[in-house]
């Protein structure tokens, strides 16, 4: 398959790339070292980023900003940033990417454990990952041609608790070879509008 992948410079993207490259070809995405370059909080950029790249037979998405912060700092603005990045980014990489996806094809994009296991800090970004899930479970039953998606919701990273493990006292973290399992099963496997949960 021919695969876009954005946020594969990110400690879960990189994990991904490793166990999607081994069978297919991955074209990178993201702000920076990457393939193609593109911005997921602006339309116009992921817009970009198709034209070049051209067809796919899948999209996967690792990427998107959040605010991480008490609750009490979670001004609009600061909500913005994960509402412009995880949020409206992914689904606009879904809603600009349909024509670009072969037919049977597939979208995979990334929620996180904290939309069902609530964390001090993580509202913002619990916000984003509900809203995924629920645009997933109904753009299943509308895509075209066979498109499938679905969205990977995985624990905190191994990989990741030296900077997120205070906001996750009590979790289990995953390696990110494991979580990485969930996106080769979103790309390869035939179910659609699931929520993959890496535990």
């Amino acid at each position: 398959m021919r695969i876009v992948l954005i946020g594969a410079s990110g400690t879960l993207g990189s994990a991904v790339r490793k166990e999607l490259a081994t069978q297919h070809e991955i074209i990178t995405a993201g702000r920076k070292d990457a393939d193609v370059q593109v911005d997921i909080s602006s339309p116009e950029s992921i817009r970009n980023m198709y034209q070049s790249i051209g067809q796919v037979d899948a999209v996967v998405s690792t990427a998107g900003r959040t605010f991480f912060g008490p609750l009490t700092e979670l001004t609009p603005e600061n909500n913005e940033i994960t509402i412009l990045n995880k949020l409206k980014g992914q689904i606009n990489l879904v809603l600009l990417g349909i024509d670009y996806v072969q037919d049977k094809g597939s979208f995979t994009l990334t929620t996180g454990i904290i939309m069902d296991s609530p964390i001090i800090g993580g509202a913002s970004s619990a916000i984003a990952g509900g809203a995924i899930r629920a645009f997933t479970q109904s753009a299943a039953i509308e895509l075209p041609r066979g498109i499938r998606i679905n969205n990977v919701s995985p624990n905190v990273l191994v990989e990741s608790m030296e900077q997120y493990g205070p906001y996750f006292p009590g979790f289990e973290p995953v390696p990110a070879s494991r979580a990485a399992l969930a996106y080769r099963k979103s790309v390869e496997g035939a179910q659609t509008g699931q929520t993959y949960t890496v535990y």
